[in-house]
């Protein structure tokens, strides 16, 4: 039994009142796992002690001193459930939520989950929050949804006030409010929850629900960061790239880049990419921009695509290749980026990487060219001058074809 286990099931017990007897019906503590003191919980449980049936549940739940078995876990949990034990309650809705040692039932869950969140108990409250946000076990319902979050947020639970301000700041389930994610946010970064202070470090840069104020958004940025938040030290890394809030440090923007990068956080590895292809607080070193914008390309960043495949075409930091251009334009581009698209349908128009194929170059030129790439739709203009308009047809249909491809969710 590990030290952080143990921790967690005496956490649980001290949530627990003990109902009054005549008789001595006290477990013993919860780190105490001799035989006498299971027979004495037993004992206890079996004359109906809540805390005690609560302490069998746990035990059973994460096999403490006894075999893991999550039908008696269940048992005991109900036994405590029923007796209006708010910690058991939440327990066993949790047990029905995910199939532990009862069939799996939305519906259960939902009924013990409620019945232990209308006495306030606060993970209770967030599960039942998330069952009507994601309807299960009950319709879908945006506001009960809310309401039940609210219930949690307004107790101080700092990850439920961190969907709260989510949910305002999207508009699921309540009217957009940014001044109110705002406020969520703020009420959880405060307690010091990294995500919380990352998204308040965002509506800070953006000017949402707040003066736009760079300082403050790299004041959260940073606390968020210093507790390794790869999305907080990558946007870190941009405000000292940028100067914005703090004077401009490229230096510092790599530092922030690379603890990112290294926690495999794609859009970072893109730039700290861009920083070795520049020379931009680092030496220059085409291999190692390579090296990072193949990590972020390969986790779909489309921008890191495109620039792999640019690299492949004129063989920079790498040997040149054709047709892994072609292959990364193509990932790119089929994620609707205008670039790719109308780098792909250059090697299609001059037959690099892959066979020449005019009305696929046509196709991909259309679909850069709709997005305002203004290079896209001269290639296309002088490109038809060489189709039959069979071929320009064929191509009109290809690119919708294409469009309905990249458009699927």
């Amino acid at each position: 039994m590990s030290a952080a286990t143990l921790a967690v099931a005496l956490f649980a017990t001290t949530l627990v009142p003990r109902p009054g007897s005549a008789q001595d019906t006290t477990a013993p503590a919860l780190d105490d796992l001799s035989t006498d003191s299971l027979k004495a919980w037993i004992s206890a449980a079996e004359q109906g002690n809540a805390e005690a049936q609560i302490r069998l549940g746990i035990l059973y739940r994460f096999g403490l001193g006894v075999p893991e078995d999550g039908a008696e876990a269940a048992r005991w949990y109900r036994a405590a459930a029923e007796q209006g034990s708010a910690s058991a309650q939440g327990s066993l809705g949790f047990m029905y939520a995910n199939g532990l040692g009862v069939p799996k039932d939305g519906a259960e869950a939902v009924r013990w989950y409620r019945a232990a969140a209308e006495q306030g108990r606060v993970g209770a409250q967030n599960a039942l929050g998330r069952m009507y946000a994601n309807g299960e076990g009950v319709p879908q319902d945006g506001a009960e949804a809310v309401r039940w979050y609210r219930a949690a947020a307004e107790q101080g639970d700092a990850g439920t006030q961190l969907i709260l301000g989510s949910m305002y700041a999207k508009g699921a389930g309540i009217p957009e409010d940014a001044a109110e994610a705002v406020r969520w946010y703020r009420a959880a970064a405060e307690q010091g929850y990294p995500l919380a202070q990352f998204s308040l470090g965002v509506m800070y840069a953006r000017g949402e629900g707040v003066l736009e104020d760079d300082t403050e958004a790299v004041r959260w940025f940073r606390a968020a960061a210093e507790q390794d938040n790869a999305e907080a030290q990558g946007a870190l890394g941009r405000m000292y790239a940028l100067g914005d809030g703090v004077p401009r440090d490229d230096a510092k923007a790599v530092r922030w880049y690379r603890a990112a990068a290294e926690q495999g956080y794609a859009l970072a590895q893109f730039l700290l990419g861009r920083m070795y292809a520049t020379g931009d607080g680092v030496p220059e070193n085409d291999a190692e921009a390579v090296r990072w914008y193949r990590a972020a390309a390969e986790q779909g960043n489309a921008e890191a695509q495109l620039t792999l495949g640019a690299m492949y075409a004129t063989g920079a930091g790498i040997p040149e290749d054709d047709a892994e251009a072609v292959r990364w334009y193509r990932a790119a581009a089929e994620q609707g980026n205008a670039e790719a698209q109308g780098a792909l349908g250059s090697m299609y128009a001059v037959g690099d990487g892959v066979p020449e194929n005019y009305v696929v170059a046509y196709a991909w030129f259309n679909l850069a060219g709709a997005q305002g790439l203004e290079r896209a739709q001269e290639a296309k203009s002088a490109l038809s001058g060489l189709m039959t308009s069979e071929q320009v047809a064929r191509a009109q249909e290809l690119s919708i074809e294409l469009l309905e491809r990249i458009n699927q969710p």
